[in-house]
């Protein structure tokens, strides 16, 4: 068993010698400085120190307790009499872990209690059905005694009524013995009339009786089918206020003392309030006197007339694309310092004059109770648009086909053996990295084809060909296969809902399989006409022209199924396909017709930008004035370059036009900006706690719009955790100072992708010192950016061992001290290198070599199987049998 000294355990466990003497003599142990201590004294000095902290000895601790102290200045008085008084505020908090039987027995009390409130609540239902019943019969026996009573009183009128009635007879029959006959006829006439008014009188008073019992009990039933439906949903509230009791806490015990609170707070205010009542009564007394001595009346005008709301008023917020903090509160009727104190417990930090997006607005608005009602300021624009002539009848048009495929399968080369050219020849490293829009006539009809690229960085351009098109050509290799960028092209062409032709290409190879593109594709649900699905697969060779004609008969016989049709004439509308900005004609936007007739001199919106068209050409760069659809055109005379996949719309009114194109530029800028905001707050903690993070600043800039998004979001997808790009700028066009300038300014590095830097932007280049590279292959400019990145990453360090010692002997040297007599039992024994030594396999120290001798002469290295002397610097203790192992740190650099 090993022992340790008191001072050395003391130091191990990083506390002082006399408190570890004390904790000794507290657990029963008396120790004193310079005494050893065994294994089983330290359990036992563990054991005791658990039981302090609530622990049973050998478990862990079930109680544990925080103190905390505080101090602060506070300054009295002013002037020569100020003071500073010291404030030490002391804290105790003790935390205790439940036992499981203790868990138990609280789960236990608290479904007792449940239980019991239960069965209470069933007995007050049952007492409050008895006291119903009881009073129903109270009442049923009340009425009988009335009805009785009632009877009663009758049955003795109409005794009386039938006496009177009699004794009436008898005189009226002597009256009538003394009458003459003339006399008894007058006397029976007028008998007859009175008894004749007398009962319309009577008939007239039961109906009216009989209408006004109606209308009562009409009443009485409505009153009390409305008390019912409010005495229902009273005790409903009621019910619903039990049930969703709040407690702070899950124990029982701790719950009945929060209702006792919650009811001596409620009896309180309750007496508060009586109090205040009984003090407004003596002031208004005193008012009321004071008013009739001095005879002062005031108008009801002068009174105030709001009322407080019973309950929150819900209102319907409209809220645009971007809305300020301030402008929210108002139109929600809170102060902004509410609505502020709302978004920051949401975590969002904002300010009064911040722009918030509509996403985030309307989640406050519904945090705060009310309805968003989300709107489009888009008044003038709906205006605009809706201010246009269209055509009349429609008429067919040629179809358009988007052009897909894996790269290298020869979307392009298909393409050139139709149009009788040489595409691929022309583009940079033979890859189509632009949207290549044609209009070709053949002998079956006028067809538009749009080439797209192939290579994994423009998902987005081949998205935005699928998107435009009416017949989709997916281009499959038959000596490759389905390769990722096909499976992506089936994807975009599904969503459209765009139906498929499979060109099967380079038939003329000799390990050309198409039954394995057909059983690949049929993986992907696209499955052949020949294997009974609906999918044309058209075998056919780009190099010789085999199957050419079939796959164009194929598109036309797909077009006239899906029975194109679009108006020919009136103003125009298409989509923009690509654009640039050319140095000499400025920006150009390649806009595919979708209706209408494009003339040149129409006034276009496009997207953020507008303009009059001062020219158009076709694909091979000849001047044309007009363009029908599905006709690809290039335009000239925009105010700026476009979006690509912006929709191109001919409107009226060029002043109205750049409103609207004014108004899109604003909003877009107002979402960028409340966009930003709301990134830089989320990722503001997330950035403090991330460190150093490498950052490889980039300034891009490209010919054309679709190539600049697809390589702006390839460089951005090679951001890591310790390195991320960061592109500062883009754009479209050449290398101007202006981009020099901020690269110098941020330590970036200048990508121009087919474009070239101007004269001036050169000779700044060489005074700053600014890194310029030209790429024309997207390939390219990837693999250098991710050298790049890996360059910045911070290297591994890796120990290797390089030989390892036995100690045979230890040897006692009056200037050294120990020396470790060994052999070397593998590799070599490096004078410079570190060291450890190893006791049993474990480390027990870790340094460098004092000295290394072979014999008496000191040696730099010792090889394997040879004896030598080595003495370890500040560390005496070695062991005959100890191993002494050399090793060396490397450096390994990191790649992406």
């Amino acid at each position: 068993m090993e022992e340790v000294t008191l001072d050395k355990l003391a130091k191990d466990v990083g506390t002082t010698v006399d408190r570890l003497v004390q904790q000794f003599a507290e657990a029963g142990m008396t120790k004193k400085a310079g005494d050893s201590v065994n294994e089983e004294e330290k359990q036992k000095l563990l054991a005791h120190l658990n039981r302090q902290h609530g622990g049973g000895g050998s478990s862990e601790p079930s109680k544990m307790t925080l103190k905390r102290k505080t101090k602060s200045t506070l300054n009295v008085g002013g002037g020569r009499d100020a003071k500073s008084v010291q404030v030490e505020v002391r804290k105790k908090r003790t935390y205790v872990k439940r036992s499981a039987s203790e868990e138990q027995e609280r789960e236990e009390q608290e479904r007792l209690a449940q239980k019991k409130e239960a069965e209470e609540a069933k007995l007050r239902e049952e007492e409050k059905k008895r006291e119903e019943e009881q009073q129903r019969k109270d009442a049923e026996a009340k009425a009988k005694a009335e009805r009785e009573k009632a009877e009663k009183e009758k049955a003795e009128k109409e005794k009386l009524r039938k006496e009177k009635e009699k004794e009436r007879q008898k005189a009226e029959a002597e009256k009538r013995a003394a009458m003459t006959p003339e006399e008894r006829e007058a006397a029976d006439k007028a008998k007859a009339d009175a008894e004749k008014l007398k009962r319309q009188q009577e008939e007239e008073a039961r109906k009216k009786a009989e209408k006004e019992a109606e209308a009562q009990a009409d009443e009485a039933r409505k009153l009390a089918k409305e008390n019912a439906k409010r005495w229902e949903e009273e005790e409903q509230k009621r019910k619903q206020q039990e049930k969703e009791e709040v407690h702070f806490t899950t124990s029982s015990t701790a719950q009945e003392a929060e209702d006792a609170q919650d009811f001596d707070e409620e009896r309180k205010s309750r007496k508060r309030g009586k109090k205040r009542r009984r003090k407004d009564e003596e002031n208004d007394e005193y008012s009321r006197r004071d008013k009739r001595r001095k005879g002062a009346r005031r108008g009801s005008s002068l009174q105030q007339g709001f009322n407080k709301p019973a309950q929150p008023v819900e209102r319907a917020v409209r809220i645009g694309e971007t809305i300020t903090v301030g402008e929210l509160a108002n139109r929600m009727a809170v102060k902004a310092g509410d609505l502020i104190k709302t978004m920051m417990k949401m975590g969002e930090m904002v300010t009064i004059n911040q722009i918030l997006d509509q996403d985030t607005a309307a989640l406050v608005v519904e945090e705060l109770g009310h309805k968003a009602a989300l709107v489009k300021d888009n008044a003038l624009e709906e205006e605009v648009l809706s201010d246009r002539h269209e055509g009349g009848d429609e008429a067919p048009r040629a179809p358009v086909v988007t052009v897909m495929g894996h790269v290298d399968h020869g979307k392009t080369s298909l393409l050139d053996y139709i149009r009788k050219a040489k595409v691929a020849s022309g583009e940079a490293g033979g890859i189509t990295q632009h949207i290549g829009a044609y209009h070709v006539d053949t002998d079956h009809g006028m067809v538009t084809f749009l080439d797209t690229p192939g290579h994994a960085a423009f998902t987005s351009m081949r998205a935005r060909g699928a998107g435009a098109t009416d017949v989709v050509i997916l281009v499959v290799a038959a000596d490759d296969g389905v390769m990722p960028q096909t499976k992506e092209a089936v994807q975009h062409a599904k969503a459209a809902g765009v139906p498929l032709v499979i060109a099967v290409n380079k038939m003329d190879k000799e390990g050309a399989d198409p039954d394995r593109v057909k059983n690949e594709l049929s993986q992907l649900d696209v499955i052949p006409e020949d294997w009974g699905g609906d999918v044309q697969f058209i075998p056919l060779s780009a190099h010789t022209g085999e199957g050419i004609e079939s796959l164009l008969e194929a598109i036309l016989l797909q077009s006239e199924v899906l029975d194109l049709r679009a108006e020919k004439t009136g103003m125009a509308s298409g989509i923009v396909v690509e654009s640039r900005l050319d140095r000499g004609r400025g920006p150009v936007a390649t806009v595919l017709v979708q209706r209408g007739l494009l003339k040149q001199g129409d006034v276009v919106l496009c997207g953020l930008e507008y303009g009059r068209i001062r020219a158009m050409r076709d694909e091979t760069g000849k001047e044309i004035k007009e363009a029908g659809p599905s006709i690809p055109v290039e335009i000239l005379g925009l105010s700026g370059v476009p979006q690509a996949g912006d929709e191109a719309t001919v409107v009226k009114d060029e002043r109205k036009a750049r409103e609207v194109a004014n108004y899109r530029q604003g909003k877009y800028r107002d979402v960028k900006l409340a966009k930003q905001q709301k990134a830089k707050l989320e990722n503001m903690f997330s950035d403090m706690t991330e460190g150093d993070v490498a950052e490889l600043n980039i300034v891009l800039k490209s010919d054309v719009q679709g190539s600049l998004e697809a390589i702006s979001d390839a460089l951005t997808k090679l951001s890591t955790d310790e390195v991320k790009v960061n592109i500062i700028g883009s754009g479209v066009g050449g290398i101007t100072e202006t981009d020099i300038s901020l690269a110098s300014a941020s330590n970036a590095i200048v990508v121009g992708f087919n474009v070239r830097a101007e004269a001036a932007a050169r000779k700044l280049v060489e005074q700053e010192s600014v890194d310029l590279r030209y790429y024309s292959v997207i390939y390219d400019l990837i693999d250098e950016v991710k050298a790049a990145m890996s360059g910045m990453l911070k290297p591994e360090f890796k120990q290797q061992i390089i030989g390892l010692a036995e100690v045979r002997d230890v040897f006692k040297s009056p200037k050294i001290g120990a020396i470790a007599g060994c052999m070397v039992t593998e590799g070599i024994v490096k004078r410079s290198a570190p060291i450890r030594v190893l006791r049993d396999n474990v480390v027990i120290y870790e340094g460098e070599l004092e000295s290394l001798r072979r014999f008496k002469d000191d040696a730099q290295e010792v090889r394997n199987g040879m004896e030598c002397g080595i003495g370890v610097k500040n560390y005496n203790d070695v062991k005959e049998g100890d191993q002494i192992e050399v090793f060396e740190t490397i450096q390994i650099e990191r790649t992406l």
